[in-house]
C-alpha cells in the first residue's frame, strides 16, 4: 500500500483551514496546516508532497513565500498551488513560479483534480 500524500495548507483564515482540511482528508491525503508563511520561510514547516498557499497572508505575501520555496533546493521541486480571490491571480502566480492556481471561491473537485495531476495520481 502506498503512503498517503501530504498536503501543507498555508492560510490565515480558520474557516478556509477547516474547509481545506475537510476536502483533503476526505480525499485520503495527510493534511498539515500553518496559519502564516513564517514556518515555510524559517524551515520549521514539514516539506509536503504539495503546498496549498493563500496569496493573502498576514505579515507576508503568499507570492513571496512561493518564490522563496521555488528558490530553495529542498522545496524547489515541490508543487505549489496558489489560492486567492485576488484579480489577475493567473499572471501573479505564474510570475511567482507557482505550479498552479485557483481563484476563490473554488470548486473542491477542481482543486483535487489539480493536486492529483501535479502529484501524478491517476484520476478515476
Amino acid at each position: 500500500m502506498q503512503a498517503k500524500k501530504t498536503v501543507l495548507i498555508t492560510d490565515d483564515d480558520p474557516g478556509m483551514q477547516d474547509a481545506f482540511t475537510l476536502i483533503f482528508e476526505r480525499a485520503g491525503y495527510e493534511v498539515n496546516v500553518v496559519d502564516s508563511g513564517d514556518p515555510l520561510l524559517d524551515g520549521t514547516a514539514i516539506i509536503p508532497d504539495v503546498y496549498i498557499l493563500d496569496k493573502q497572508l498576514s505579515g507576508v505575501d503568499g507570492l513571496d513565500v512561493c518564490r522563496y520555496l521555488k528558490e530553495q533546493p529542498l522545496t524547489a521541486r515541490v508543487p505549489v498551488v496558489m489560492v486567492s480571490a485576488t484579480p489577475r491571480l493567473a499572471v501573479l502566480a505564474k510570475e511567482a513560479c507557482a505550479d498552479a492556481f485557483l481563484e476563490k471561491p473554488f470548486d473542491q473537485y477542481e482543486l483535487l483534480r489539480i493536486v492529483a495531476k501535479l502529484l501524478h495520481i491517476p484520476q478515476d
